[in-house]
């Protein structure tokens, strides 16, 4: 079991940060070795393994979390985060045009952790993303799988367009920028495949999705023989009125035309109105609704293109990086976009960044389990949150109706197949609206409950302790039971739940959308589902 790592480094620099409603005693010994000071200040060590179309790098950081005690929820939020380790990012090795090299992928993971001088039981929690061109091979989801069981506790896989968005969002700044600034932000995120796309606003993401547009959807060798070219990478060509194939022979300006036809058409895509058909084609996900990009005010550019796009680098790579990188900056030079630049961007380390810092949320620590040691620590949860309106006097009749049907919809076999329940809970938490929510889950979890399979349920708001009790000790459930509250969740989202951690009393969560579904066919509907507009 984990203990809470590293106070030491972080607790005379954050004093600012205190909860003021928190006093601590006197006393001669640091802060930080102050019982109470340690439950409401907990640090994560946190890895982020990167797997690009292009580029793989792992980076390390620790996280420091802290309680916040508002209303009826006792979050823990991030007020720190400091990178230890960030590898440099190599090429991701392929085998052939279907297999990533596995072996030489596990020695670039292998030697980071040796550099950083880390091992894997030192992690808390972390993730592994494969994205773009490398989620397409087929041995994808068995990399993503290996990975994580070896590198920590709790590194989870992860695959997906939204996914990948968020996490650069959160990573090149522009989550954090939206909330300094108090405007509405789009993140542009170009790597080696596909460009993510984001709109934020108070640190929150309104919308995300994915343009098959890229910076090596065709690699050339030194002597400008083309050695590589995906079929998006075709596509791009003959829009620019060149037939290529693997062999041919190309020239630097033909390069930089096909470049300017993909800026071009990704100009149209966030800019016209209509967006024209053949640009609309490239989204690999729903398009961001057209009122959430006029919301806008700025945009960040990140990913591997990025650093073209801020003048960073200037090296050719052997692909169209360069080339769109520049094609880009000329036409925002150019106020072809209605977005203000920000330089606040970590560029190609955006993805691993955020994956690294922001998939983890801290249960509160008011949770009630019947035995932790044999209901923790838990992967790969399936999360169901059915919409539902806790009113003062709601019916637990509804709410069991409202949960069973949310079940058969996603079909689930509650019998037998781990889930999680979620909910959003509104309104004070006297005894009779406990009773009702315990009786409503009772009514709707019925399969589960006579299989005798632990009940998991997760709420927003503190009440995980007195909704357990009034399950075990007045419905009389003798299922092992676990409540976890402080955590948002939604449909489609996966969890894995650390190990109790002490003197916090608290549980890492790690949030995650499993589903490898970004394949050649395209995203497949759960993937799609990432905004919907108010009815």
């Amino acid at each position: 079991m984990h203990d809470d790592h590293g106070h030491d480094h972080h607790g005379h620099s954050h004093s600012h940060h205190q909860d003021h409603d928190h006093h601590y005693p006197e006393a001669e010994s640091p802060i930080e070795e102050n019982p109470l000071w340690q439950r409401d200040n907990v640090t994560l060590w946190s890895v982020g393994i990167d797997i690009g179309s292009a580029g793989t790098q792992v980076l390390f950081s620790r996280i420091q979390l802290q309680r916040q005690s508002v209303d009826l929820s006792s979050r823990y939020i991030i007020i720190d985060r400091e990178t230890v380790y960030e590898s440099p990012v190599s090429l991701t090795p392929y085998k052939s045009e279907t297999l990533i090299d596995d072996r030489a992928l596990g020695e670039i993971v292998d030697n980071a952790y040796n550099f950083a001088n880390v091992r894997p039981e030192d992690i808390d929690t972390g993730v592994v993303i494969l994205t773009g061109e490398a989620l397409r091979r087929e041995n994808a989801p068995r990399i993503a799988s290996i990975l994580s069981e070896k590198c920590g506790d709790l590194v989870c896989a992860t695959a997906g367009h939204h996914m990948e968005a968020r996490l650069a969002a959160f990573g090149s700044g522009a989550a954090r920028a939206s909330f300094d600034r108090d405007e509405c932000i789009l993140n542009i995120d170009i790597g080696g495949g596909t460009t993510k796309l984001s709109v934020l606003e108070n640190g929150k993401v309104l919308a995300t999705g994915a343009v098959h547009i890229g910076g090596r959807l065709l690699a050339t060798a030194t002597d400008l023989t083309l050695a590589r070219i995906d079929p998006a990478g075709r596509t791009h060509a003959a829009r620019a009125g060149f037939n290529w194939k693997v062999g041919d022979q190309v020239e630097s300006r033909q390069l930089d035309h096909v470049a300017k036809t993909m800026a071009n058409t990704l100009i149209e895509i966030l800019a016209a109105s209509p967006v024209p058909p053949e640009a609309a084609e490239l989204y690999l996900t729903d398009p961001i609704p057209d009122e959430l990009l006029r919301r806008a005010k700025s945009m960040v550019f990140s990913g591997g293109v990025a650093e073209f796009v801020y003048r960073r680098e200037e090296r050719d790579f052997g692909d169209l990086g360069q080339h769109l990188g520049h094609a880009l900056r000329d036409r925002v030079d150019s106020g072809d976009l209605p977005w203000a630049l920000l330089p606040d961007s970590q560029g190609i380390r955006s993805t691993a960044l955020g994956a690294s810092e922001y998939t983890t949320q801290l249960s509160g620590n008011t949770c009630f389990a019947t035995d932790y040691d044999a209901l923790l620590p838990k992967r790969n949860i399936p999360v169901l949150r059915p919409e539902f309106n806790f009113s003062d006097r709601f019916s637990a009749d509804e709410l069991g109706e409202t949960l069973r049907r949310h079940i058969e919809a996603f079909e689930i076999d509650a019998a037998s197949d781990d889930l999680v329940l979620a909910f959003h809970w509104d309104g004070s938490p006297e005894y009779r609206r406990i009773r009702a929510l315990a009786d409503g889950i009772r009514q709707g979890a019925t399969e589960r409950i006579a299989s005798g399979k632990p009940l998991f349920i997760v709420l927003d708001a503190d009440i995980a302790l007195n909704l357990g009790a009034v399950l075990q000790e007045d419905l009389h459930i003798r299922n092992d039971i676990l409540v976890i509250d402080g955590v948002a969740l939604s449909d489609f989202d996966y969890i894995d739940v650390g190990r109790l951690r002490q003197p916090s009393n608290t549980m890492p969560v790690t949030i995650k959308s499993l589903i490898f579904n970004d394949t050649m066919e395209g995203a497949k509907t759960p993937e799609r589902i990432h905004h919907k507009p108010a009815q």
